[in-house]
C-alpha cells in the first residue's frame, strides 16, 4: 500500500529516522527493544505498535523470512531534499573474494555531499581486514560511486569470476594488480590482465558502530 508523508504521526517520523541510523551504521533495523530504547519509551509493546503502525501504512514491508525492510521511497520530506536514496546490496569481502550478493537489502537515504547525483551509488559492507590501513574495517559500509574505470591508487570493487573484492587498484600496460593495504601478511596482492570489470570506487567508508 502506497503512503504518504502527511499519514505519518511524528513519533512514526522520530522511528522511521532512528530505523535509518540503524542501517547506514550497522546495517540492520533495530529490534525492538533497541528501538524503545532510543525512543526512549518504557515499554517494548509501544515500539511493536509503532513497527505495525509503520508496516501498515507501507513505510515497512515483512519480508518471507520474518525480517522486515524499509520501503524505497518512504522518506521524510525535509531529510530527503538533502539526501538520494542508495541501495545496501549484501556483503563484500576486504580478503578472499567473496561472492557479493545481487538482492538489495535496504535503500538507505544518503546525503547528496557524498552521494553526488547524477552518478549512481550503492552500499557494500565490508568483510574482513585486508584494506584496514584505508580505514575500511570489518562491518563498515562502502559508499560506492559505479564506475567501469578506475585510476591508480584507487579503492575499487572488482568482479574476478563473478566474485567481488575491495582492494587498491594499479595498473601497468596489460597487467593490473590488486593491493591489499593491511599489516596481516595472510593477504596477498592478486595479479590480473584485464579480463575483470571494475563495478565501482570506494568514495568513502561508514564505520559500523
Amino acid at each position: 500500500m502506497d503512503m504518504k508523508t502527511q499519514d505519518i504521526s511524528n513519533k512514526e517520523l522520530e522511528a522511521l529516522k532512528e530505523i535509518r541510523n540503524s542501517l547506514m551504521h550497522r546495517g540492520r533495523i533495530p529490534s525492538i527493544r533497541e528501538l524503545m530504547a532510543s525512543l526512549g519509551y518504557r515499554s517494548p509493546r509501544s515500539a511493536a505498535v509503532i513497527y505495525e503502525n509503520l508496516i501498515e501504512k507501507g513505510a515497512l514491508r515483512r519480508k518471507r523470512d520474518g525480517n522486515l525492510q524499509l520501503v524505497n521511497g518512504i522518506a521524510d520530506e525535509t531529510v530527503r531534499a538533502q539526501t538520494v536514496d542508495v541501495p545496501l546490496v549484501g556483503t563484500i569481502s576486504c580478503g578472499i573474494p567473496v561472492l557479493a550478493e545481487e538482492n538489495v537489502e535496504a535503500m538507505i537515504p544518503v546525503s547528496t555531499r557524498l552521494a553526488k547525483p547524477p552518478e549512481k551509488y550503492f552500499l557494500l559492507r565490508a568483510k574482513g581486514d585486508s584494506m584496514e590501513q584505508k580505514g575500511i574495517n570489518d562491518g563498515d559500509l562502502l559508499l560506492i560511486r559505479q564506475q567501469t574505470t578506475s585510476q591508480n591508487g584507487d579503492i575499487v570493487v572488482a568482479l574476478i569470476d563473478d566474485e567481488a573484492t575491495v582492494k587498491e587498484f594499479h595498473a601497468a600496460g596489460e597487467t593490473v594488480v590488486l593491493l591489499p593495504r593491511t599489516s596481516n601478511k595472510k593477504h596477498q596482492p592478486i595479479v590480473l590482465t584485464k579480463d575483470f570489470q571494475i563495478q565501482g570506487v570506494v568514495i568513502t567508508a561508514i564505520p559500523k558502530l
